[in-house]
């Protein structure tokens, strides 16, 4: 987002993920079946980047499009170890779903360090300073000697495989294996960074607050749990907080 584009392929890049993991680890063991799942999630963010840094597609059709390749291949895979059966391995259910000390969840175990490593990237790296200058400049950015191609390119594949990280610790949380598993976290995905003040338009925002946009969005899933809203109304919940915020920003913008 910080590029001006929006990566609608994450949610099911990481189901793929924890799927491939749960359908591996039988036959393969927890390391390699992690490392088969990254890879694949690291391809499919390959591609994007191609398409968005070297051939110029617009990013939400790339992304799109390679989420509906990435479904499709699931079903087909599915389809071929059937047979085989699907188990988390124990370790992804330790870091995906338990606590240490009784209340520390062990998933922080992976965000934690994850985060410090992209706050870090963004402020500190020229890298991260690269990603701004594009999604507010790009032209600019072009005049001023900066291979645009090659920053899409990493920040897609980076994106890829941040994602296919996500699904395997979503696999160890939710303990199953399924095709869709992450589906539903597509659009608050991006609601998050909304309500964190990044700006779809590109050269705005931090992962800082979309972390703290992440905390509000659990805290008003929990209340429309407790209030029974269905699956339906939490999704039409986030796609009005995208419009708000997004036309706020949009008028503030126009004003200056």
């Amino acid at each position: 987002m910080l590029t001006g584009g929006i990566d609608l392929s994450v949610a099911t890049v990481a189901s793929a993920a924890g799927f491939i993991i749960a359908t591996q680890a039988p036959g393969q063991g927890p390391f390699v079946a992690t490392l088969l799942a990254l890879a694949v999630a690291a391809v499919a963010g390959l591609i994007n980047g191609v398409g968005v840094g070297i051939f110029r597609v617009q990013p939400l059709i790339m992304t799109l499009g390679t989420g509906l390749v990435v479904a499709g291949s699931l079903v087909v895979y599915q389809r071929y170890v059937i047979t085989v059966g699907a188990r988390v391995p124990e370790v992804i259910t330790w870091l995906g779903g338990g606590q240490s000390l009784g209340f520390v969840p062990n998933a922080l175990l992976a965000l934690i360090p994850i985060a410090l490593v992209v706050i870090v990237g963004l402020r500190r790296t020229g890298y991260g300073r690269l990603l701004y200058a594009v999604g507010d400049n790009p032209v600019a950015s072009r005049l001023a000697g900066v291979r645009l191609w090659a920053v899409l390119l990493g920040v897609y594949l980076i994106s890829g495989i941040l994602a296919g990280i996500a699904g395997v610790v979503l696999a160890g949380s939710t303990n199953t294996a399924a095709p869709a598993t992450a589906d539903s976290y597509l659009l608050p995905s991006v609601a998050a960074a909304v309500i964190g003040g990044t700006s779809i338009f590109g050269g705005r925002g931090g992962y800082s607050g979309t972390i703290v946009g992440a905390f509000i969005l659990t805290v008003l899933n929990s209340l429309l749990i407790v209030l029974r809203a269905p699956e339906p109304v939490r999704i039409m919940v986030y796609g009005a907080i995208i419009l708000i915020v997004t036309t706020l920003y949009a008028r503030l913008v126009g004003e200056r």
